[in-house]
């Protein structure tokens, strides 16, 4: 079987994820990606352009599926799956779902929910008079990267968007208070999956970064499941996030892909199930599998860097057991990498992943570990 996977830059979840699965289901693997100096096996393509990746695909060779991870990339991959008459997403869909104002209109027009939400283009003046507080962000931003919430001015805020990402549209919503929570399902275009869920925690307001989640299977998927089929995310991994607000669940956005941040591998752990071989066999054009899912705890903690300055301290790579706990710790940076704070997920200094039975041991674990191997900052 031939795979075709479109990337940008390379991650972990490629290349500790679906690389390994591709090979275990005995696929031939092509990366067809901008950067291929910094991937194994890769073709070098404009991926933005559906139509150069077509061209290389139909040079290359019979794909028996085409599929991409990367949040940037969706629309085009279901392009050219779809032209290739490949089992695949709905382009729409991942257009709805990666843009965040047409997000908002699909489900307000499903009558699924209604949030308050502006796209500001380009040179559109700031509105006045709408109801804080708020949140800005990037119309099709990732990694919590430029979003903020905002109790007034909103024109300084809309203002500091735009200079860092000149030409680029804005989004203003209203905020929604409550609990955020989050919803990873697979699908194969005619049954779609729930495979469980987390609870966020962030750091402080006004920004959005994600500090840790935590198992929590449980909630009121329903809602979730019904702004997902307005959407038409029906096919392969998506990863939900949504608040507990007091009017009810409302959707912050939908990522169609699988969960990032390490939290995929911990997906794994904790379900028990080959994930990222489940995602790639509806690709190759097999059913959601079936069986059984385990249980379990499990948590991923996010070391964030507090402040700007030089890595002096940082704990390497390691894998280990503390009786039926199993703890992963993978580093992001280096010791004597500058770090230049973000309030951003690229704050991240590494990730900490834990499995156990119940919370209790699994927290117990994790301080242990973080009081023994620290990362410190000097100024």
């Amino acid at each position: 079987m031939r795979l075709y996977m479109t990337a940008l830059k390379p991650t972990d979840s490629v290349s500790d994820g679906f690389l390994p699965a591709a090979r275990a289901l005995g696929c031939a693997v092509t990366i067809l990606t901008d950067r291929p100096d910094r991937h194994p096996d890769a073709v070098g393509c404009d991926v933005r352009d559906p139509r150069a990746l077509i061209d290389a695909i139909a040079c290359l060779g019979r794909p028996d599926a085409i599929f991409t991870n990367s949040d940037h990339l969706q629309a085009e991959t279901a392009l050219a799956a779809d032209y290739f008459d490949l089992p695949g997403k709905d382009w729409r869909a991942c257009l709805a779902a990666k843009n965040k104002y047409l997000t908002r209109r699909r489900l307000a027009e499903a009558g699924v929910e209604e949030v308050f939400s502006v796209r500001l283009a380009p040179g559109d003046p700031v509105p006045d008079g709408l109801p804080y507080p708020l949140v800005v962000k990037p119309r099709e931003g990732v990694a919590s990267e430029d979003v903020m919430l905002v109790e007034k001015d909103l024109g300084a805020a809309v203002e500091r968007v735009r200079r860092a990402r000149p030409g680029e549209a804005v989004v203003v919503e209203e905020y929604l208070d409550g609990p955020l929570r989050t919803l990873e399902t697979l699908g194969d275009g005619n049954e779609l999956r729930v495979l469980g869920g987390f609870a966020t925690t962030l750091g402080p307001l006004p920004h959005f970064v994600e500090e840790r989640l935590d198992w929590a299977p449980h909630g009121p998927h329903e809602h979730v499941l019904a702004a997902l089929r307005a959407l038409g995310a029906g096919f392969g991994a998506c990863h939900t996030e949504y608040a507990e607000t007091a009017r009810g669940p409302r959707i912050v956005e939908v990522n169609y892909r699988v969960i990032g941040d390490h939290c995929d591998f911990l997906l794994a752990d904790i379900v028990d199930v080959p994930v990222f071989e489940w995602i790639l066999r509806v690709h190759l054009g097999e059913p959601v599998p079936a069986g059984p899912l385990g249980s379990g705890y499990g948590t991923a903690v996010s070391l964030v860097a507090d402040r700007s300055g030089t890595i002096t301290s940082a704990p390497a790579a390691e894998e280990r057991s503390e009786g039926d706990v199993r703890l992963w710790h993978r580093p992001l940076r280096a010791a004597g990498e500058h770090v230049l704070q973000t309030h951003t997920n690229r704050d991240y200094l590494g990730v900490i992943r834990a499995v156990g039975p119940d919370r209790a041991r699994v927290e117990a674990a994790v301080a242990a570990y973080r009081a023994e191997r620290p990362w410190v900052i000097s100024a």
